[in-house]
């Protein structure tokens, strides 16, 4: 019988093996390992990645429709009365608004406190309930730069939340042909206003929410440190003013985060307080409410500084 002269097709080549033997006997796997050779963007990308991370968060961008709904819905309940205030000005041709600009966020204080109370929990208790903050601090990202970009998202988030309905009021304003100097110096000091107490919320909401890895615990937490305060300290002004007792309304407020914002706004913006029978701060007084208020602010910094200095390990 014939046979084939032609030579063997080769063998196939072995797959590579996953490790090799070195002369010890230890194993070296091979992973398919390739070394990074791109750019490195270093802390200032991780840490405006960070903040830009967290400020979307807090509407839901980039997560679940679900997580979008309350956010969202606040926002809108934040900038209704801002356009129900601009429309009936237009329409009925008015002299002037019917809220300042320095007020409005003082009068919504409630729906302020609320996405407080969402969203502060929502940025940090997850990192530290799943235990993702050592991640953080691997390399490049430091505290400080988490602390940094998380405070200003908050902050920022706030902000946005504050001042759209302000932009809203003067919008209309100029729409109702109400002076634009007058409109313009108002937004200014509402601005001001608002930015203010974005700060000061959103550092007294995340020191609270840091305390805890429990969302519901922060939620709690955070209704409680702004409401109860401010219940406690209107009833005192309220028996105060009708003691006759004027100048002890006026320090009273710094007992309660929205009456310090509300006793600067009234003191040094051009705004009306809230407090019982409309009596403002002095100056002294309200210049002390501003230096209470940089205070908690710088104050709720440091303590969030601190707090992650455990936290991270």
């Amino acid at each position: 019988m014939p046979t084939d002269s032609s030579p063997p097709a080769p063998a196939a080549p072995a797959p590579q093996a996953a490790f090799s033997a070195t002369a010890g006997g230890a194993l070296i796997h091979n992973i398919g390992y390739r070394h990074y050779d791109g750019p490195r963007l270093g802390r200032s990308y991780a840490r405006r990645s960070l903040f830009s991370q967290s400020l979307r968060g807090a509407y839901g961008l980039g997560r679940s429709a679900r997580t979008k709904v309350l956010p969202m819905l606040l926002f809108a309940v934040m900038c209704l009365p801002a356009a129900i205030m601009v429309a009936v000005a237009v329409f009925t041709k008015a002299s002037s608004l019917p809220v300042s600009y320095t007020h409005y966020a003082i009068y919504l204080q409630a729906v302020i406190g609320l996405y407080l109370a969402a969203q502060a929990p929502q940025s940090v208790s997850r990192d530290l309930r799943f235990k993702t903050v050592p991640l953080y601090f691997s390399r490049p990202i430091e505290r400080g730069d988490y602390v940094t970009a998380k405070f200003a998202a908050m902050a920022s988030a706030l902000f946005i939340l504050t001042a759209a309905p302000l932009l809203v009021l003067y919008t209309g304003a100029l729409l109702a042909k109400l002076d634009f100097l007058d409109q313009t110096k108002g937004l200014g000091q509402g601005l001001v206003s608002v930015a203010l107490l974005s700060l000061l919320f959103a550092g007294i909401g995340l020191v609270v929410s840091a305390l805890t890895p429990r969302r519901g615990f922060g939620v709690a937490a955070v209704i409680a440190v702004l409401t109860i305060p401010y219940g406690a300290v209107s009833a005192v002004q309220g028996i105060a003013a009708i003691q006759g007792s004027e100048t002890a309304v006026g320090w009273l407020g710094l007992f309660s985060p929205i009456t310090l914002i509300d006793g600067v706004q009234a003191t040094f913006l051009g705004g009306t307080s809230s407090f019982p029978d409309h009596l403002a701060p002095s100056t002294a007084a309200g210049a002390v409410y501003l230096l209470v208020t940089l205070t908690a602010i710088a104050g709720s910094y440091a303590l969030l500084t601190l707090r992650y200095r455990k936290a991270g390990l």
